[in-house]
């Protein structure tokens, strides 16, 4: 990436804040299989809710990865592909996270 240009300070700026909001979603991801298996009610859809969220954490900490990586390199053209990887593992990682909210939401009713 080059250092100067407005489009480059942009994309460093969305990829920090990505980091950020990747490790913090990671935590919280966690924060959600360990209060899932403290209920100790081993229901069939709180085991798949916590495989599910438990996924999401391994996907979003593989995105802070892969931003961290992105921000480092000085190849342009590495970068850009780091950055839609990490891109495609915060969409899919933040999807899992909806659909682990649903099956809990689905769980308690």
């Amino acid at each position: 990436m080059n250092t100067g240009t407005p489009r480059s300070t942009w994309q460093r700026d969305e990829l920090l804040h990505l980091l950020a909001l990747s490790g913090t979603l990671a935590g919280l991801s966690i924060t959600g299989v360990t209060l899932l298996r403290t209920l100790g009610k081993a229901f069939v859809v709180q085991t798949i809710a916590d495989d599910v969220l438990a996924l999401s954490a391994l996907l979003f900490l593989l995105c802070t990865h892969a931003i961290f990586f992105a921000l480092r390199t000085r190849r342009s053209a590495l970068a850009r592909t780091l950055e839609n990887v990490a891109d495609a593992l915060f969409l899919f990682a933040l999807t899992g996270m909806v659909v682990a909210g649903f099956i809990m939401v689905y769980s308690v009713w």
